[in-house]
C-alpha cells in the first residue's frame, strides 16, 4: 500500500468553497476537487471557515490541522482582512509569517492564492476601486513576500487565462463558480505535480450559467442580506476612504501616511534568487 498523504486546507470563505454549493447547501471548492484527484491514499481535512481573518487562521485552525502532521496545506487568507476597517498589512504579515513558519517546522508543503481584482467584474464607484486596488495589491504583496520567504506553492489568479470570464465567477462575483473553483485546483495540482506529488488531472465540469431570473431571484435571497450586514462594518469605512481619496486627488497628494503604511521584504521566488528586496507599501 502507498504511503497515505494528509491533505488539510485553513483559511476563509474562499477556502472553504464558497461559491461551488451541492444541492443541499454543502460547500466543496478547489480543495475538494484537488483532493478528488490524489492517485495514492489520501486523508483530507479542511478546516476553514467563511468570514475568518488571519489571526484566527494562525490561533485556531493552524493548531487543530497540525494534530494531523500534514503533508500539505492550503493557506488562504487575507481577503476578510483587508476588506475590516482598520486593516492593516504588518499584522496580516505578521500572522501570515507565523503560520507559515509553523507549516515549515512540520515539514508541510503550503499552498496560497493571490487574490483577484474585483473592480474588473463588480461596477463600484471609481473612488472606492481605487481604495479597493490599493488593499487587494497590499494583500497580494504580502502573500507574495511570505510564500517566497517559506517557499509555498503559490497561484497568482490574474494570471490564469480567462479569468474574468463571469463562468468563472459566483454570483456574488467575489468567490470562484464552481467551474472557478475546478481551475483553481488544476494549478494547484499542476504546481504539485511539478514538485513530485502523484495528482491526476482535475475534472473540469461543463458551464451551467444561470439565467437571468435566477440570477435576480439568488441576489434577492441571499446577496441582499449579505449586502445589509457587511455595511454596517464595511460601508462607514468606504465613504469614509472615498473622501479622503477624493480630498488627495484635489491636492494632488499621494495616499496619507498611516499605521497601515509598511515596508516589508519581497523575497524571491527560492530557485530564482537569493536577494532580499526591501519595498514600501502605501494602503490608505
Amino acid at each position: 500500500m502507498s504511503q497515505v498523504t494528509t491533505f488539510t486546507v485553513v483559511g476563509d470563505s474562499a477556502a472553504s468553497g464558497v461559491g461551488d454549493a451541492l444541492p443541499d447547501g454543502t460547500t466543496v471548492g478547489w480543495s475538494y476537487y484537488l483532493a478528488k484527484s490524489f492517485e495514492d491514499p489520501l486523508v483530507f481535512l479542511n478546516a476553514s471557515r467563511p468570514g475568518a481573518k488571519s489571526q484566527e487562521v494562525l490561533e485556531d485552525q493552524i493548531p487543530k490541522v497540525l494534530t494531523h502532521k500534514p503533508n500539505i496545506c492550503g493557506v488562504i487568507v487575507g481577503g476578510n482582512d483587508m476588506l475590516r476597517n482598520g486593516f492593516n498589512p504588518a499584522k496580516l504579515h505578521s500572522n501570515l509569517r507565523a503560520t507559515l513558519s509553523e507549516l515549515k517546522q512540520s515539514g508541510t508543503t503550503a499552498l496560497m492564492l493571490e487574490l483577484h481584482d474585483p473592480t474588473k467584474i463588480v461596477p463600484m464607484p471609481k473612488l472606492l476601486a481605487r481604495v479597493l486596488n490599493r488593499r487587494v495589491d497590499a494583500v497580494n504583496q504580502v502573500t507574495r513576500s511570505v510564500a517566497n520567504e517559506f517557499g509555498a506553492i503559490l497561484v497568482n489568479t490574474r494570471n490564469m487565462s480567462d479569468i474574468y470570464k463571469l463562468e468563472n465567477w459566483h454570483i456574488d462575483r467575489m468567490h470562484p463558480s464552481k467551474i472557478g473553483h475546478q481551475r483553481l485546483a488544476a494549478e494547484f495540482r499542476n504546481h504539485l505535480v511539478q514538485s513530485g506529488w502523484n495528482i491526476g488531472p482535475v475534472e473540469v465540469d461543463q458551464v451551467v450559467v444561470k439565467n437571468r431570473k435566477e440570477s435576480v431571484i439568488w441576489m434577492l435571497r441571499n446577496g441582499t442580506p449579505w449586502f445589509l450586514k457587511r455595511s454596517v462594518d464595511l460601508l462607514p469605512a468606504a465613504l469614509f476612504l472615498m473622501a479622503v481619496e477624493f480630498i488627495n486627488i484635489k491636492l494632488n497628494r499621494i495616499p496619507v501616511t498611516s499605521s497601515e503604511n509598511v515596508a516589508f521584504a519581497s523575497f524571491a521566488s527560492i530557485q530564482d534568487f537569493d536577494d532580499v528586496e526591501i519595498s514600501e507599501l502605501r494602503v490608505s
